[in-house]
């Protein structure tokens, strides 16, 4: 009846796992409390959980992003605390399992949970607003896309209370993820996780390619993008690129697991290679996934500040289609140790260091953006200028990587968690706090706190210093990853300092959440009634924060790069003598619906519950065809009503 579930799966024995699955379960108790309470729901529903507006979709991800960095730098300096006290003849307070399942569910958490949604939630805010148009393409399509996304989220979450995560690593290599090594239920939660939140993701690049390419405002050639949507183009081709791939290959993997076949068992005919290799096909791209987005928040950060218009924009541009193309060239960099053959390694060193150009031309253009610039130090500019100098570092150990005969010293080293934290946190979570205080006045109508930020920022940067060079001088001196315990004395006192460094970031993330506290108390005095705090250059300024619900009375004219900055110059306009009626998608409730019973699903499948698996499914896609085929229709916003909101919004302005 209940498949392979029973008692034995909640972890009674483990009091550290206990604990904070009461943890976990008794705070989602108290803030479902709290909303009954407060009779909040009738909201949250209407407003947000069946909402289709790219806006509170964008938030929603970015709020699903910034609660699973708690959830991942929690596991991150339960490690850091092990590793300080885990040498020599001292074993730590976490035990050999546990802490397998610590590292792998703290690199998936970061990765598909954290930055990814953070970054598509920025793209999903952002995008329609800079191109001038009124929603994403598939309005309907991009709610599904995000409630699949959290369905994932949950299902890891999930793990924590009831059975175990896997303990392969975040990326789950064979012959260890295999029935045979892995007989629990951890990669059954990692794989349907992933699978799940992996379709959210590629219907979500599927829309952002048909928004960017078909819906910009009239005269918005491509050429006059601002850099941020470019960046979202690239990043979303990739996905609707890469993850199809992700996709085949955990599916490949659920068969040999499931089904008893043999496509990376090498005793039964497969080859695991073939996994390493399909993996990181996938996963190569998925780091230009997360940092192109970033890439563009730094060009509208450092251009807005420095009051200028972006240096070599047209460079920036072929810049971020390179790196697009050379993306999928240099996967195999990641196991040159694999004995593919000095030319095989050859070929995949040299583009390893051609896809570092691009990224140079960007570096540059930065810089020179802000040389002679009217530089502003807004806290967003504090995290740009940060990154510039971190992802230096970062981009050089990379290229030292990409030789070869270097990497066979180097690999599987501390070396390289070192340089990938280096390039995640300093350039792709630098990029997303960046964007969080830059956007945050237009999503929501007042301006973070300054001072808070600031402090945030310099627990970060320090921080990551003090937590990560230690790592490059333990890989040098041999200490590889994934270890619960070591011997060598000598590698303490570098740990040591790396847990101190975790602690500063700590410092940070609590700076953050006060920042964000005491702004909500304080945001009377904070209000941004012009819409345009920063002096911006990109059409999102030039509506009000937050923006209405169809974005833009009347789609604008453009006719120039920067068009709100030309806008500017020339002046004020003229409101038009009538407003043309607007039609808005309604609420659906297609996405949430749907998520629950893919969570449903996946949670039968990890268990083997097989009626519940079947009836979960055909629930979810029975959800899919009935709100599909039901002619819904739109609102209507009239002229009158435009009319009216929009000589509000403009006294409102000008009472400024």
């Amino acid at each position: 009846m209940l498949g392979k579930l029973s008692w034995a799966a909640i972890p009674f024995n483990e009091p550290i796992a206990m604990g904070a699955s009461i943890f976990i379960v008794v705070g989602m108790l108290g803030v479902l409390s709290l909303i009954t309470v407060k009779g909040w729901w009738p909201y949250l529903w209407r407003e947000w959980l069946t909402s289709v507006d790219h806006k509170r979709i964008g938030v929603m991800y970015v709020l699903l992003g910034l609660v699973l960095l708690l959830r991942g730098f929690t596991d991150a300096i339960m490690m850091r605390s092990q590793l300080a006290i885990a040498a020599g003849g001292a074993q730590g307070y976490l035990p050999p399992e546990h802490y397998d399942q610590i590292f792998s569910s703290h690199g998936t958490i970061m990765i598909f949970f954290m930055a990814m949604p953070f970054m598509v939630g920025l793209m999903n805010f952002v995008v329609p607003l800079q191109l001038g148009v009124r929603d994403v393409a598939f309005p309907v399509l991009n709610a599904v896309s995000f409630w699949l996304t959290a369905s994932g989220a949950l299902l890891v979450n999930v793990s924590l209370v009831v059975g175990e995560f896997a303990r392969t690593g975040w990326l789950a290599y064979p012959p260890l993820s295999e029935l045979q090594f892995s007989p629990g239920v951890g990669v059954d939660y990692y794989l349907w996780a992933l699978q799940i939140s992996g379709i959210g993701t590629l219907l979500a690049g599927i829309n952002m390619v048909t928004t960017i390419l078909k819906l910009r405002a009239p005269g918005m050639t491509y050429m006059r993008m601002p850099v941020f949507c470019w960046t979202a183009l690239c990043s979303s081709m990739l996905i609707v690129a890469a993850f199809p791939v992700l996709t085949a290959t955990f599916g490949m993997l659920l068969l040999d697991r499931y089904a008893g076949m043999h496509f990376f068992t090498n005793d039964g005919g497969g080859n695991f290679m073939m996994y390493i290799n399909l993996i990181w096909i996938w996963g190569h791209p998925e780091v230009y996934i997360l940092v192109l987005p970033a890439f563009g928040v730094y060009s509208e950060v450092i251009a807005t500040f420095s009051g200028k218009a972006l240096f070599g924009y047209r460079s920036m541009v072929m810049a971020t289609l390179a790196i697009c193309v050379l993306s999928f060239m240099v996967w195999l960099h990641h196991f040159f140790t694999m004995g593919a053959g000095a030319n095989v390694n050859a070929v995949f060193g040299i583009m390893s260091m051609v896809i570092a150009i691009p990224t140079g031309v960007k570096l540059f253009n930065w810089l020179f953006t802000l040389h002679r610039g009217r530089i502003r130090f807004e806290v967003p500019v504090l995290w740009a200028i940060g990154f510039m100098v971190t992802f230096a570092i970062g981009g050089m150990t990379g290229v030292l990587q990409a030789v070869p005969p270097a990497d066979f010293v180097l690999h599987n080293s501390l070396f390289l968690v070192a340089h990938f934290h280096n390039v995640i946190i300093g350039a792709v979570f630098f990029g997303a706090m960046a964007g969080y205080y830059y956007w945050f006045p237009k999503a929501f109508g007042f301006t973070l706190d300054r001072r808070l930020g600031a402090v945030s920022f310099w627990c970060w940067l320090i921080g990551f210093y003090l937590a990560f060079m230690p790592l490059y001088a333990l890989g040098l001196l041999g200490m590889t990853r994934r270890m619960q315990h070591y011997a060598d004395l000598r590698w303490q006192p570098y740990l040591i300092v790396a847990e101190l460094g975790a602690v500063v970031i700590l410092g940070g993330i609590i700076a953050t959440i006060a920042q964000l506290v005491v702004s909500i108390r304080t945001r009377e005095a904070r209000r941004d009634l012009t819409g345009d705090p920063w002096n911006g250059r990109t059409l999102e300024w030039s509506t009000s924060s937050p923006p209405p619900a169809y974005n833009f009375a009347v789609l604008p004219q453009v006719d120039s790069l920067d068009a709100f900055w030309a806008m500017k110059q020339r002046g004020p306009t003229a409101a038009p003598e009538r407003y043309e009626p607007i039609e808005v998608p309604r609420n659906s409730p297609n996405g949430f619906v749907t998520a629950f019973f893919a969570v449903i699903t996946g949670f039968a499948l990890i268990w083997h519950i097989w009626w519940m698996a079947i009836l979960g499914l055909a629930c979810a896609l029975g959800t899919l065809l009935v709100f599909g085929w039901v002619e819904r229709g739109e609102d209507e916003i009239s002229g009158e009503q435009l009319a009216q909101a929009e000589r509000a919004r403009l006294r409102q302005m000008g009472s400024t």
